[in-house]
């Protein structure tokens, strides 16, 4: 039983910067890339939304995170809810579904889109960027703005449970 107060913080801390790490990540698209890709004509919008999902897909450290810090939260709000921290725990499974619904919109919205971007925009099929960029664009956006927020507000619960974990594990005088 000793080792979980000595794991608890740990995990929670590692969460909370995981968190942020993707919170940020999807807000760097938000207020740089997707604008910036806006003001492009469609050849280009196409070939380098199709390249940075390209990277991203074969990126190790990316996976690693994109599911670590579901796994790290998961875990997190277990050692709390063994450790009696309710409040800490309540916070800590809230960032958990909220750090869940970025993985489902990704899922279910962000790599379909992918997908589509990938085989529709293949050079050699001579595509029209226009109908591609058309069908892509504007949900891909939303999608992501969707995972910002929910990825921003499972930060903040972290940061929370971070908050009442220190303070239970303080000594009393």
């Amino acid at each position: 039983m000793q080792t979980l107060p000595a794991a608890a913080g740990p995990v929670l801390t590692a969460a909370t910067i995981g968190t942020g790490l993707m919170a940020g990540l999807y807000l760097s698209f938000d207020v740089g890339v997707m604008p910036a890709l806006a003001r492009r004509d469609d050849r280009t919008y196409v070939t380098v939304m199709r390249r940075i999902n390209e990277v991203l897909d074969n990126s190790a450290l990316f996976g690693l995170l994109f599911v670590g810090v579901f796994l790290a939260t998961g875990v997190a709000a277990a050692l709390q809810s063994r450790l009696g921290q309710s409040d800490a725990a309540r916070w800590t499974r809230t960032a958990f579904v909220l750090y869940g619904v970025s993985i489902a919109v990704t899922m279910c919205v962000n790599i379909p889109l992918n997908r589509m971007l990938a085989r529709a925009g293949a050079p050699a099929a001579s595509p029209n960027f226009g109908a591609v960029r058309g069908r892509f664009e504007r949900p891909w956006t939303a999608a992501n703005i969707a995972r910002t927020v929910a990825c921003t507000a499972a930060l903040a619960a972290l940061g929370r449970a971070l908050v009442l974990h220190h303070r239970a594990a303080a000594p009393r005088p």
